[in-house]
């Protein structure tokens, strides 16, 4: 899975305030990649701004496109679509001020990948 394969990321109607957590550059915790997460029309983008040479199979400007909505203050549940790879993932995220957690499951959620991700720079939108 790829860098938000969780894993790994949108929302809207029930919560624009608990999306804005997610907002920023994430760094990947396996030091592969760093994102931009920003609102991307109705929905959540996350964008691949640096790879690692040693990552395979991803590239910078890759893109997830998230569905999510709250659960919690912290927790946000939904699907998460990868282009690249024409794959939807079951999704869920944690956050806090500077870690996020992510979880992306495939196949009815036999195949899963946690990933944590560490806060690089906070913005609006």
């Amino acid at each position: 899975m790829k860098a938000l394969s969780f894993a790994p990321v949108l929302l809207l109607a029930s919560g624009p305030a608990a999306a804005e957590s997610l907002y920023g550059d994430w760094a990947r915790g396996d030091g592969q990649a760093h994102v931009k997460i920003a609102s991307c029309g109705k929905d959540i983008c996350a964008v691949n701004t640096w790879v690692s040479p040693s990552a395979k199979g991803e590239n910078s400007g890759d893109v997830l496109v998230m569905t999510v909505k709250p659960e919690s203050a912290t927790v946000m549940t939904g699907t998460a679509w990868d282009p690249q790879r024409k794959l939807d993932y079951n999704l869920r995220i944690e956050t806090s001020d500077t870690r996020m957690t992510t979880r992306g499951c495939l196949l009815l959620g036999l195949l899963c990948k946690d990933m944590n991700w560490t806060r690089l720079s906070k913005t609006n939108k």
